[in-house]
């Protein structure tokens, strides 16, 4: 039986993992009750762009599972799921877009990839945070509002800081291919 994973993607995903868990602990930015703004993202968005949905999921998974041995909070298995090892995952889906037309990289493709993927990240950590965090939300505020604006508040930044180094990235990444 041939495997879909070659060994230099292998290689890849274990080097691209490594680096996200190094870049989890340069931190620009904490949030009180988790999430922070970083470049975790950067290297499984890599891997996605590079070799496709499977192995940025593959990536993600793998990342999202060895930051359970980085001071994980966890209080029920299910927000366990939803808050590391499916919103890294996640970020495969940004395998699925073509940012190349005729060998260029296309800046708005890979915008529109980074939104995505980052989007269904943002859904599953708010998703946990009205699940299981509700008991933070101001008295008063919607708790829906509430999970939005705080899963929101750290991730928008951390997208915006990914697309702009992913550019950069993949650009100095495609002189090397030529």
């Amino acid at each position: 039986m041939e495997s879909k994973f070659s060994t230099r993607m292998l290689a890849e995903i274990g080097v691209a993992v490594a680096l996200a868990v190094v870049l989890n602990f340069f931190k620009l930015w904490r949030m009180p009750q988790g999430g922070s703004i970083s470049l975790e993202m950067l290297p499984i968005l890599v891997v996605a762009f590079r070799w496709g949905f499977g192995a940025g999921a593959f990536s993600g998974l793998s990342y999202g599972l060895l930051q359970l041995m980085f001071g994980a909070y966890i209080i029920h298995p299910v927000q366990l799921i939803m808050d590391y090892p499916l919103p890294y995952m996640l970020l495969g889906i940004a395998g699925y877009f073509t940012i190349r037309k005729d060998g260029v990289i296309k800046p708005l493709n890979v915008l529109v990839a980074v939104v995505v993927a980052g989007g269904a990240r943002l859904i599953t950590h708010i998703l946990s945070g009205v699940i299981f965090f509700s008991q933070y939300a101001p008295e008063g505020q919607n708790v829906w509002a509430y999970s939005t604006i705080y899963n929101a508040s750290f991730l928008i930044p951390t997208l915006i800081i990914n697309y702009i180094v992913i550019l950069i990235l993949l650009k100095s990444l495609n002189t090397l291919d030529t």
